[in-house]
């Protein structure tokens, strides 16, 4: 059988999936550092009876994201997948996310907090850094189906507003599993070479250009 692995520390602490047809299993840990991926990535494999010749593709956010996180993920799997025994796909974390609205991503925002008054912006496929305002403007001159949103931006009083609005339903991030993102298995292109995005707002300038 083969298997899909996802790793995902580009929020808190550490999340892992191993999904093959109607086996899946997942390891979250908040609190978790990057030193521990191989040993979650062991109780994983030993848990579904797999070997790591058993996984042929891994996916791995590449941020926004905390430095620490994103980097030992990013390098982690990119180890994984050296030998070419299995394909890399790296997915921005905003990317990711847009998949636990269930709907297409051009109808899906996703609005995460990046520091005070400032946020994470993925709309009609396009992610931005931006100020509470600009968020507000781009969502009135935007039809959204459905939003993903992370805590802080779920308790702002202004988002929620206009979220409220436009008969926004909001999705939180958290307690999704893992395996909802691997619909972009079959529309990133796999690389063995990836970059972790956690420097902003250069991020989003290398994406313009």
């Amino acid at each position: 059988m083969n298997y899909n692995l996802i790793v995902d520390t580009s929020r808190k602490g550490i999340s892992m999936a191993l999904c093959a047809d109607s086996v899946y299993e997942e390891i979250v840990d908040p609190s978790a550092k990057g030193e521990i991926l191989s040993a979650s990535l062991d109780t994983l494999l030993s848990k579904v009876g797999a070997t790591l010749d058993d996984v042929k593709r891994v996916m791995v956010t590449v941020g926004p994201g905390s430095f620490s996180g994103l980097r030992t993920g990013v390098a982690f799997c990119q180890g994984l997948c050296f030998s070419g025994k299995r394909n890399l796909y790296g997915v921005t974390t905003l990317q990711a996310l847009a998949c636990f609205s269930g709907v297409a991503d051009n109808d899906t925002a996703v609005v995460i907090r990046a520091r005070n008054g400032f946020w994470y912006l993925r709309l009609n496929g396009k992610e931005s850094f931006i100020e509470t305002a600009e968020v507000i403007e781009r969502l009135n001159a935007s039809v959204v189906t459905k939003a993903v949103v992370d805590a802080a931006a779920l308790a702002d009083e202004v988002l929620a507003t206009i979220f409220k609005d436009k008969g926004i339903p909001t999705i939180l991030d958290t307690d999704k599993k893992l395996n909802m993102w691997s619909p972009l298995f079959d529309t990133v292109k796999p690389s063995l070479i990836q970059e972790a995005n956690y420097i902003q707002p250069s991020y989003f300038e290398k994406l313009k250009t």
